[in-house]
């Protein structure tokens, strides 16, 4: 029986046999945790049939959990300091594969089709750095991989900003972008202590599965996104001071209003009130008049 990578004894030993040194650059905090490796494994429900794509391996410690559950595991590494490391702490495995990339840089269609193959049952599963935790977010969604889930340990505050639900304080643009592809929520925290080297926050293990569809329709995606985003400029304003600022229509006040009318919405409202639904009709309103 191979022993777990994730002990504190056994990561130690691992880095010390390498001379490796944390970059701060890259956000690296590994975890030291078995249980709660296994925890993200599992809420991926991940089976033989699955194939999983870990983003940030580090030394292996999830990859080795997900790679006992999987049909096989990919995963992306940046810092090619860790691939001699990885070759040998997962050698008992061999349908992993690692390949030595960035994820914001990776066409990940061509990677998936060339390494996986499209029909898979697939799931991403990855303790994200955070300083890139909503860019590496917002790119697995809205390229309209073909995954089911998305399971990522991030910042706690993060996760529940993801999550959040109209008229509360964390939710925000961000909410709404990934509520819009994904049904989103937070399934485990996760302490400061479980990580060499510890970090200033706690995590948190959030689930995305994906929708089929969109929870709304829209006329124009990229302008809905672009709309709500302005509707979030400033959080204390209302709906109308945002979006003036937002169409530069400080000459046409009255036009922003009456399309706020128009929609329905009281224009004197906070973004943080609004449903996506609510959201959809002033972006298809909108649209009308700034879209093109």
């Amino acid at each position: 029986m191979n022993k777990d990578i994730a002990t504190p004894k056994r990561t130690k030993e691992i880095l010390e046999k390498h001379g490796f040194s944390f970059k701060k650059s890259l956000g690296q905090n590994f975890l030291i945790d078995t249980n709660i490796l296994r925890k993200i494994a599992d809420a991926g429900d991940i089976t033989k049939e699955t194939s999983a794509i870990e983003i940030g391996p580090g030394i292996g410690a999830l990859t080795e959990q997900l790679a006992k559950q999987a049909k096989s595991v990919t995963a992306l590494e940046i810092d090619q300091r860790l691939l001699p490391i990885l070759k040998e702490t997962l050698s008992p495995y061999p349908h992993v594969n690692v390949i030595h990339q960035d994820v914001l840089e990776a066409d990940l269609h061509s990677l998936i089709r060339d390494e996986i193959g499209e029909k898979e049952d697939m799931v991403v599963c990855a303790n994200l750095p955070y300083y890139v935790t909503t860019p590496i977010l917002l790119k697995l969604l809205e390229e309209k991989l073909p995954l089911r889930a998305i399971v990522v340990m991030i910042q706690k505050e993060v996760a529940e900003r993801i999550a959040a639900k109209p008229g509360t304080k964390d939710y925000g643009s961000l909410s709404i972008a990934c509520q819009y592809y994904a049904e989103a929520e937070t399934v485990l925290t996760v302490p400061k202590t479980v990580f060499v080297p510890q970090p200033n926050v706690d995590s948190a293990v959030l689930r995305l599965r994906i929708r089929q569809e969109p929870p709304v329709k829209v006329k124009d995606e990229a302008f809905f996104f672009r709309l709500i985003r302005g509707s979030f400029r400033q959080r204390r304003k209302t709906l109308l001071n945002n979006l003036v600022q937002h169409f530069d229509a400080k000459e046409n006040k009255a036009s922003v209003e009456s399309l706020c009318a128009e929609a329905g919405i009281d224009p004197k409202r906070r973004g943080e009130t609004l449903s996506m639904e609510e959201f959809a009709v002033l972006s298809d309103t909108f649209f009308a008049k700034y879209g093109e």
